[in-house]
């Protein structure tokens, strides 16, 4: 295995931004459970966060090592399908028409607060992702030599 302070710059920005992405998320969920609104189906919701969230670091640990099945992992699972439902809400909101100004002339300092945050897990997924796949680090998740063959020079 590949020790990580071998990785490249870009690498480990994106696994930062991972972890930035990871705590982002972790500050939604605990915004969100002092905001006061009791939901059906919380518990379920924090659970499934709670997974996902220690997950994400997991995998995000084995991509900083080299390894090319975390990288496509974190690119497909948060880079497309959780990055799908962080803005698939708001999108939504806005083609029906919703004004952003009466929004915010409406928000709480909690409201503004969830925002702000849900603006940098976005941006921190958006980085990590597209770090993963820049010229440097595709060359760290290029395989070795298969069981210590060198190449004849």
């Amino acid at each position: 295995m590949r020790n990580f302070r071998e990785a490249p710059a870009t690498v480990r920005v994106a696994f930062v931004s991972w972890l930035v992405a990871v705590a982002a998320g972790v500050l939604e969920t605990l915004l969100v459970l002092t905001g006061g609104e009791v939901q059906s189906g919380l518990v379920a919701g924090v659970t499934i966060r709670a997974v996902v969230f220690v997950t994400a670091v997991v995998v995000a640990c084995r991509m900083l090592a080299g390894r090319r099945w975390a990288r496509l992992a974190l690119a497909v699972g948060l880079g497309v399908v959780g990055l799908s439902s962080l803005v698939a809400d708001p999108l939504t909101w806005l083609a029906e028409g919703n004004s952003v100004a009466s929004l915010l002339a409406d928000s709480t300092m909690t409201d503004l607060l969830f925002g702000a945050v849900r603006a940098i897990h976005i941006l921190a997924v958006l980085a990590a992702t597209a770090l993963m796949f820049t010229p440097p680090s595709n060359a760290w998740f290029r395989p070795g030599p298969a069981f210590g063959l060198h190449p004849v020079v």
